[in-house]
């Protein structure tokens, strides 16, 4: 397992890893990807800007120390990348007050 597996990569869903994906593999053509999900072109923008937000924010969430512990654990593979994400996912909303 890579040893620096960034928390960005946690708190996206496997759809939304799928679609870095194929962003990457079209060379990050917005237009390839709209034919590819047959939708418009503004529908893959939004989703892109969605997932830049949710990477942003995770920039800012890696600086605190419970979430390197559980990143920490599952680059370590004593957790599970999902049961992470869950834990992240529950953390931000109770910080949050959701």
């Amino acid at each position: 397992m890579e040893k620096d597996i960034p928390t960005w990569i946690l708190s996206v869903d496997s759809e939304d890893r799928e679609f870095i994906r194929k962003f990457i593999l079209s060379s990050g053509s917005l237009k390839q990807m709209a034919k590819d999900y047959d939708v418009s072109y503004p529908t893959v923008r939004t989703r892109l800007d969605r997932i830049i937000q949710l990477i942003r924010l995770n920039e800012t969430l890696e600086q605190e120390t419970l979430i390197k512990y559980v990143k920490k654990l599952a680059i370590e593979e004593k957790i599970s990348l999902e049961v992470a994400k869950n834990i992240i996912e529950k953390y931000k909303a109770e910080r949050d007050g959701d």
